[in-house]
């Protein structure tokens, strides 16, 4: 069956911001007293909020602050460093060339509205994308399917139809458990082990073209 629609991830996949989230995290961790942060703290893919409950178990925080408190903090940081962040190479031509060729896009993130719609304005991607869902529509985040479902049905596509394009683990395993094929955008070789899982692994949106997502 023909790929009618590719569904793409925001944060590490559209966004060049690994960086930025990990500075984010890390700024955050430290303030509440942690020590020996790596860059990237974080898990990718599962949403910020959601990442408190076992950064705090694993450096043994202590705070009176709520998990909206502490995903706000680091929404906050990572909005001051938002300027430094940049598109993908090659993904706006690669997009171009998906919908000359008749296949919907649609941008499918387990982040919340607000961020998206301050990644618009610093950013104006939104006209690249037919549909965008984010995780406040979903009852269960990665790596359950809601998010992939919701966002093909709003393209009026079956899950079997659509093509995911992810940077973490846990969304290569959401599109799997949505009936959809997976290709990985790795930030770096060694990143590239972790996403092994994905039928297809590259560095950036140049090694694609619609012919090749067909293919898979």
């Amino acid at each position: 069956m023909g790929t009618k629609a590719v569904i793409f991830d925001l944060d590490g996949t559209v966004l060049s911001n690994e960086d930025e989230y990990g500075a984010a995290f890390k700024k955050v961790l430290e303030n509440l007293g942690a020590k020996n942060v790596p860059v990237y703290p974080h898990i990718g893919g599962i949403g910020v909020k959601e990442n408190w409950p076992g950064l705090i178990n694993k450096y043994h925080i202590k705070t009176k602050k709520s998990l909206d408190e502490l995903a706000s903090q680091t929404q906050k940081e990572y909005l001051k460093l938002l300027p430094k962040v940049r598109v993908k190479k090659g993904l706006e031509e690669f997009i171009k060339q998906l919908r000359e060729g008749g296949i919907k896009t649609a941008l499918a993130t387990s982040n919340v509205w607000f961020i998206v719609e301050k990644v618009f304005e610093e950013i104006p991607i939104q006209w690249l994308f037919d549909s965008v869902t984010t995780g406040e529509e979903v009852t269960n985040k990665k790596p359950a399917p809601d998010l992939f479902l919701a966002a093909a049905d709003k393209l009026d596509v079956r899950p079997e139809e659509c093509l995911v394009i992810e940077d973490a683990q846990s969304g290569i395993a959401a599109a799997h458990q949505a009936g959809m094929r997976v290709i990985a955008i790795a930030r770096d070789e060694k990143y590239s082990e972790k996403l092994k899982e994905a039928e297809l692994v590259i560095r950036d949106y140049n090694q694609l073209s619609p012919k090749l997502v067909g293919g898979l």
